[in-house]
């Protein structure tokens, strides 16, 4: 009989108990974790492999998979077998990611790769967060230099009081759902869909999250580790500060000069050929490679963090921004509605050099889209689809179907409108909303949002109150940090923080965090929320100038529902 090593950790979160077990299941990991909360069961694992040749970057993997068998179901299709993830799958994988990824060292590209296989589901509680702690407790094991431990929980709010990890049941009657992660000492991702709560609701709900859930996590975690982790050999790589000094010294006034041109592509070509110039000194092309100390990589790496260093100095030390803005200043702005003819609403909402065309589609009952989930099997009746093609950044690549990208900047831009929607009961009609981004430099998800808005107003669709997007930016240097107002995508890049929230004059619909740094404290989140409150509102009073109510009928080219109330007492 096999001598299994188990370690087993239990803890009330919430109303259930949640159990970490390791030493059982798929010993071959270099980590591996079986989560239960309640009578659902996931399993994580985390297995590391030596970095690619020429890497300069760390290659994350994150999988999760819903096996229809945990919910005792057959997968649908001929074959009757998982194929590729469905959205919610690829939703999960990019929210695992994005709270892990920050916690492991510059300079670290080894291969790591991180699966999740929902075992079993009770039916009634998402698996997605139980797979965040699932993910977090196998890289606690594995001999990784993770710098964790890192938890995550779902919030909802009933009556004003929150829950952790609420019920699917429960969350039908919640004003908010809220998936936040973080450490012991602060917060490194936040998933927010909402109806209208201020911002003190919202903060107060983190701040409880983190409490009650991401603390007493991240303590059985750390038992964990100290209990069943393997010891970490890596070591940081040696660099060599003269050769990386040269490039500096050699390209920072050039970079100086270069960073003051206002215009992307302007300013993208002249650094380009600061760089170039910089590959002829340091790996000239006519000289055999074998006599060159460093390789075009070499040099690739250090212009890429003397360039970062410039951008971010540059903001902290004299609050200049790359395009000339000052620090809370919003681009310039465009909207445009019902410039298309035949479709039933259309937009064109422009915030600097992000370009976001919006479609509005009006449909019946038969074009709901039907989900078949694990969980579930539903119907949608609001779609909104994003798209994000190559020429929007003077690009070419290989042209294939949504990407993980796109699937995610879709469903924040639909969290965020769901909100102020109509009833069925008050407006039948399926509703589909297509974002085409035709130029992007910087949050074209939250201009997706705006131009949503809009187009669904164009439609004569009844929404409650017109909702905008803003994303807010960080750059910091130990306790010293700015806020940027409606980042580029430069500053997207070289920055710390993409911090987007949508929502309503009355209140936000829609958060999504993304952290470059370890986390974010409460203090920096409530200063982001008034820094974006007030933007939001500025958006607002601009696109009212353009249409600030729905049109009274909807397109002559839209299907026609009528509604038919019938008196019981007739029948």
């Amino acid at each position: 009989m096999t001598d299994f090593k188990i370690t087993k950790l239990e803890r009330e979160i919430g109303t259930q108990v949640l159990s970490i077990e390791t030493g059982k299941l798929a010993k071959q990991a270099h980590g591996a974790a079986l989560v239960r909360y309640g009578d659902t069961v996931v399993l994580g694992t985390a297995v590391t492999g030596p970095p690619r040749p020429g890497i300069d970057f760390f290659p994350l993997q994150v999988d999760y998979r819903e096996k229809m068998s945990a919910a005792g179901r057959f997968p649908g299709g001929f074959f009757k077998r998982e194929g590729r993830p469905s959205d919610k799958e690829t939703l999960t994988m990019r929210m695992i990611d994005r709270q892990i990824r920050p916690l492991f060292p510059d300079g670290f590209y080894d291969e790591v790769q991180l699966q999740n296989f929902v075992l079993a589901s009770d039916l009634k509680t998402d698996p997605d967060t139980i797979a965040i702690v699932a993910s977090a407790a196998a890289l606690a094991i594995a001999p990784l230099p993770f710098q964790g431990p890192v938890a995550g929980v779902r919030i909802g709010r009933i009556d004003g009081d929150f829950i952790i990890n609420p019920t699917r049941a429960q969350l039908e009657y919640s004003d908010l759902d809220m998936i936040v992660a973080g450490h012991m000492k602060g917060i490194n991702m936040i998933e927010v869909g909402s109806f209208e709560l201020t911002e003190d609701v919202v903060l107060s709900a983190i701040k409880f999250g983190h409490e009650y859930g991401i603390v007493p996590i991240c303590e059985m975690l750390t038992a964990l580790r100290e209990q069943a982790g393997k010891p970490c050999s890596w070591t940081p790589p040696e660099k060599d500060t003269s050769f990386e000094d040269g490039v500096e010294k050699f390209v920072w006034e050039n970079f100086k000069k270069a960073k003051t041109i206002t215009g992307k592509q302007e300013r993208g070509d002249a650094v380009s050929k600061v760089k170039d110039a910089a590959y002829e000194k340091f790996v000239p092309a006519d000289k055999p490679a074998e006599e060159l100390k460093h390789s075009r990589d070499d040099v690739a790496r250090v212009l890429d963090k003397v360039e970062k260093k410039y951008v971010r100095e540059r903001i902290l030390r004299e609050g200049v921004r790359s395009d000339g803005r000052k620090l809370d200043a919003i681009r310039p702005l465009y909207c445009e509605v019902g410039f298309l003819p035949r479709v039933h609403g259309t937009s064109l909402f422009q915030r600097g050099e992000t370009q976001a065309m919006v479609c509005t589609t009006l449909g019946t009952s038969s074009d709901e889209q039907i989900i078949d989930e694990m969980m579930e099997e539903y119907s949608k009746k609001f779609l909104l689809h994003y798209n994000f093609p190559p020429f929007s950044v003077g690009e070419t690549r290989r042209i294939m179907g949504p990407g993980r990208r796109e699937i995610g900047h879709g469903a924040l831009a639909e969290r965020s409108l769901v909100a102020v929607l109509p009833s069925p009961d008050d407006f039948p009609y399926t509703i589909r909303l297509v974002s085409d981004i035709l130029e992007s430099n910087g949050s074209s998800s939250m201009a997706s949002v705006c131009g949503g808005t809009l187009a669904l107003m164009d439609a004569g669709v009844p929404i409650t109150a017109p909702v905008a997007g803003i994303s807010v930016g960080m750059v910091e240097d130990g306790d010293d940090y700015v806020l940027l107002a409606d980042i580029l995508g430069e500053e997207d890049h070289f920055g710390d923080m993409d911090f987007k929230v949508s929502g309503t004059r009355k209140g936000i619909t829609g958060i999504q965090l993304d952290l470059k740094t370890h986390g974010l404290t409460f203090d920096r989140i409530d200063a982001t929320f008034k820094l974006a409150k007030k933007l939001r509102e500025q958006i607002l009073d601009f696109m009212a100038k353009t249409i600030d109510k729905p049109r009274a009928e909807i397109s002559q080219f839209a299907p026609r529902l009528i509604t038919l109330r019938i008196n019981p007492d007739k029948i």
